[in-house]
């Protein structure tokens, strides 16, 4: 007999009591999914992540005592550590490019539906990064201006074509994909693959190019032309 997989252990962390409550009402009628604890500020979400052990930590970017900015990274020095999704409000660009340097797995606007929470939380614990369709282009964008040399730096152009020129022609498509912000799901539909086949294609990638993540691996994608 077939055992169920374990499900998905989430923290939620976010200073209004009523974002909490709405978000595990929809997250505790998802298959799969449980809310194992509830913090009101980045401190106390680091030390319920370390009593409870989450999967995955929903934690807002603006909280008094310490913001979810400064509690990414003890967070993820945690062992086993969360993956960390960031709850913001549109407009909040710049607060999204700090946490996804500082390794947030990605950030979620509060104003999503239900099934896109649902999907985003099962994606960030399935290793996939989560970028909101409504600020992606617009960060991808602020990234490429101002966060490293772009395409028209000749250095940076030749070593990224160097990364690129390491990929299978499969690899390859799968980079394209990142950079339209695909998730592994997605992937293996357009592609008519199975999900572990996905994986071990963006592992590679991410191996072959030394990105350090998904979205760097996208940045990389777009800088090359291959995502429009």
């Amino acid at each position: 007999m077939t055992r169920p997989a374990q499900p998905i252990r989430v923290l939620l962390a976010d200073d209004e009591a009523m974002i909490r409550h709405g978000v595990r009402l929809i997250l505790r009628h998802a298959e799969g999914i449980d809310v194992v604890a509830e913090a009101a500020d980045g401190r106390q979400a680091v030390e319920l992540a370390a009593a409870h052990r989450p999967d995955v930590a929903l934690v807002d970017v603006r909280m008094p005592v310490c913001d979810g900015l400064a509690a990414i990274a003890p967070l993820l020095a945690l062992d086993p550590a969360p993956r960390v999704v960031m709850l913001t409000t549109f407009g909040d660009e710049d607060n999204v490019l700090r946490a996804l340097r500082e390794g947030a797995a990605g950030f979620l606007l509060k104003d999503e539906g239900p099934q896109e929470l649902i999907s985003a939380v099962r994606a960030a614990a399935a290793g996939d990064s989560v970028l909101s369709p409504g600020v992606t282009g617009t960060v991808i964008a602020r990234m490429l201006g101002g966060g490293g040399p772009g395409p028209t730096d000749p250095a940076a152009a030749a070593a990224g074509d160097e990364r690129i020129a390491r990929l299978t022609a499969r690899e390859r498509e799968v980079l394209e994909m990142l950079g339209e912000g695909l998730s592994n799901q997605d992937i293996a539909g357009r592609l008519g693959i199975g999900i572990g086949t996905v994986k071990t294609h963006v592992g590679a990638v991410l191996e072959k190019t030394g990105s350090a993540s998904r979205v760097q691996a996208a940045l990389l994608a777009h800088r090359a032309g291959l995502a429009g």
